[in-house]
């Protein structure tokens, strides 16, 4: 019988939760920013961490932690309003409110709505400047469930008003990479089955970029910060050359079709950081502007996004 385990506990005056999936321990800070931290698995004395998170970390600047998986809602990226960067404009009414760097809910507060062995659900509770930015009459929950090898998380927006309410949201997760001794970023390869490629200019545009040599290198430069978009599969998968102890990640149901515009973003703050980010995000950045991969929820109705992460 596979071997599961919640438990919560202090530290630095903070509350965690944990959770104990056969070889799987998922660490998370649920009510700030609904922040998975890591996912470690122990194997042969050995453990390794998938999803990493900084030893050193300061929770007085949380939104600039590097590590754990981010939630970015409303918007992900860079928002710009007729060229006024951390802004946005609705496209229903043209009313332009601010928008920081990939949301408000990365560092915001949230409630624990549901727990059990192997899931949680929180549910965010919006600070005054986030519901001057977003002004909608909605709930914002985040969903994880955990597997032995797996983990899947949900984002639901549900609609509480009269109003249709337009969302592009996304993930950040900080993967650990280089995860074996001696190996360094250029013997690991990316394989996603992509079309078209972008980088998010400076102004918020979106400006055609080259596909990537083949096999996709991490330690081919031109990768960082790269936007990849009209997916073939919903499947991006990664891993040393010789394709064994991949991590896969999934946009969607099993064998969903991801939509023109589901985006997966490849990036790293420098050359040696210890990790590389693998995001998956429901459309391209700065999607109220150029309407690429902006979604709406109707009134009384819920806008789902789910992605699994998976070892293989």
């Amino acid at each position: 019988m596979l071997a599961v385990m919640m438990k919560t506990f202090e530290k630095d005056g903070r509350t965690f939760q944990q959770w104990r999936v056969g070889a799987s321990t998922f660490t998370a800070c649920m009510t700030l920013g609904a922040r998975l931290m890591r996912w470690d698995i122990a194997a042969a004395g050995t453990t390794r961490s998938v999803i990493r998170w900084p030893e050193t970390a300061d929770f007085s600047s949380f939104r600039d932690i590097r590590g754990g998986n981010p939630i970015l809602f409303p918007f992900m990226g860079r928002n710009f309003a007729d060229g006024k960067k951390f802004f946005w404009k609705n496209p229903v009414d043209g009313v332009v409110r601010p928008m920081p760097m990939h949301g408000y809910a990365t560092d915001g507060a949230f409630e624990i709505a549901e727990a059990s062995e192997t899931s949680v659900r929180a549910r965010f509770l919006p600070s005054a400047a986030a519901r001057e930015g977003y002004p909608f009459d909605y709930d914002f929950f985040v969903t994880y469930r955990f597997g032995e090898l797996s983990l899947e998380c949900e984002l639901e927006l549900v609609n509480r008003g009269n109003e249709r309410i337009p969302w592009c949201a996304g993930h950040h997760f900080y993967f650990t990479l280089p995860w074996h001794e001696g190996l360094s970023r250029k013997d690991y390869v990316l394989k996603i089955d992509a079309k078209k490629f972008w980088h998010h200019a400076s102004d918020g545009s979106l400006a055609k970029a080259d596909a990537p040599a083949a096999p996709v290198s991490f330690g081919n430069p031109a990768i960082c910060d790269l936007l990849y978009t009209k997916l073939k599969t919903n499947r991006v998968a990664f891993g040393p050359k010789n394709g064994e102890e991949n991590v896969v990640v999934r946009i969607g149901e099993a064998d969903e079709t991801p939509s023109p515009w589901t985006t997966v973003v490849t990036w790293s703050e420098s050359e040696d950081a210890p990790f590389y980010c693998v995001e998956p995000w429901m459309g391209a950045p700065n999607s109220t502007a150029h309407g690429n991969g902006l979604h709406f929820v109707e009134p009384g109705a819920t806008g789902t996004f789910k992605v699994a992460v998976s070892l293989e």
